[in-house]
């Protein structure tokens, strides 16, 4: 681990030689350990950094003393994102669980807003993220304003490796030049279905639709309690395809796929039909297992908001915000792996648990 803390040292700083007393490296160090502890804002690192700056030194210079919080998130703001990515990649290397596994990961990838980060002058900044099925992020790319998700997902692609693993999207991500992109980085796909591709949805729905045809599909179901209910989830799936008439436009389209999805709640039953097209082959286990984990990127958003309280954060620098996010997401990676000595804590509560003897815990964890 300290040998990773050595790699911030690798940063570009574009500052001013002259003009810089407080190292960048030295920063980017003091928002990835205050984030482990429990603070959200930058006067919230700040102060972190005041009162454990005797055991900062142990791990960074600070060659003059702690810098103020209008100083963190100015550096913080000059970072490359990219350098980030990078440090980013390191972690994940060193945290991974899945060395060695031959079964093919679940990447769900999936956009959310930093809603924070807007104003009545400037769109808040959206980011895509892939997160695969453990709950990892593996890597993200910041959407210009100016576009969407649809031309961010490849670049997204383009820095991760994808080879012999399974991408899921909603959607937005239902695109012919993003399904070639998928299939070019050696990937496969399971992507939703709506009206945004012509009458596409509508021809698989109508297949469904039809006893006779869906009485022949592959099929499986579960059965669990959930949300005070009973939740049935149903698949089918089926490479009977010849006829799609636009089978010709999604490069490596095996299959087409439902789920039904059914909850009883007090006596009220609610029904939930989705359609997919997959580059999967007929296995109707897995491909319900890819559209199971989805939810995972869901998941993660869900963690950024309430264990790291990202949209209450209204650092309208977007850059700032920006690289902020990328940091929590490496600190998030961390708390899902790491041991505070307690079962079943969750993520919020191993940050509180850190924040009250960070000397221990952070510790331990750069002696791993």
């Amino acid at each position: 681990m300290k040998s990773l803390l050595h790699q911030l040292g690798t940063v570009i700083d574009i500052r001013q030689e002259k003009k810089v007393k407080h190292l960048m490296k030295d920063i980017i160090a003091i928002v990835f350990f205050a984030l482990l502890a429990n603070a959200n804002e930058w006067i919230e690192i700040y102060c972190f950094a005041v009162k454990k700056e005797k055991w900062l030194r142990k791990y960074v210079e600070l060659p003059n003393g702690i810098p103020s919080h209008d100083t963190i998130q100015r550096v913080i703001a000059m970072v490359s994102p990219e350098f980030l990515k990078e440090f980013q990649k390191s972690w994940n290397e060193l945290l991974s669980s899945n060395e060695g596994e031959k079964l093919k990961r679940i990447l769900a990838i999936d956009g959310k807003t930093q809603r924070g980060n807007g104003t009545a002058r400037q769109k808040a900044n959206h980011i895509v993220s892939a997160v695969d099925e453990n709950g990892f992020c593996l890597g993200e790319t910041l959407v210009d304003e100016k576009t969407n998700e649809i031309t961010a997902i490849p670049d997204l692609l383009d820095e991760i490796n994808v080879k012999g693993h399974i991408i899921t999207t909603d959607a937005m991500g239902c695109q012919t030049e993003i399904v070639k992109k998928i299939r070019k980085k050696g990937a496969d796909y399971v992507l939703a279905l709506k009206g945004n591709q012509g009458n596409l949805q509508d021809d698989v729905k109508l297949y469904f639709d039809d006893p006779e045809f869906l009485s022949k599909c592959s099929y499986t179901k579960t059965v669990e309690k959930a949300r005070s209910g009973i939740e049935r989830r149903e698949y089918w799936q089926t490479e009977d395809i010849l006829w799609l008439s636009q089978k010709k436009d999604w490069s490596g389209l095996k299959s087409i796929a439902m789920t039904r999805n059914t909850i009883t709640k007090n006596d009220a039953t609610t029904i939930e039909t989705r359609y997919f097209i997959s580059s999967l082959p007929l296995d109707v286990t897995e491909i319900a297992r890819a559209i199971r984990k989805h939810w995972m990127v869901e998941s993660y958003h869900w963690h950024l908001d309430v264990t790291f309280r990202e949209d209450a954060n209204h650092t309208a620098d977007k850059d700032a915000a920006y690289n902020l996010n990328i940091i929590k997401k490496i600190t998030l990676n961390i708390l899902k792996l790491f041991d505070v000595g307690m079962k079943n804590i969750s993520l919020k509560g191993k940050r509180f648990m850190i924040g009250l003897n960070v000397d221990e815990y952070l510790d331990n964890l750069m002696a791993l």
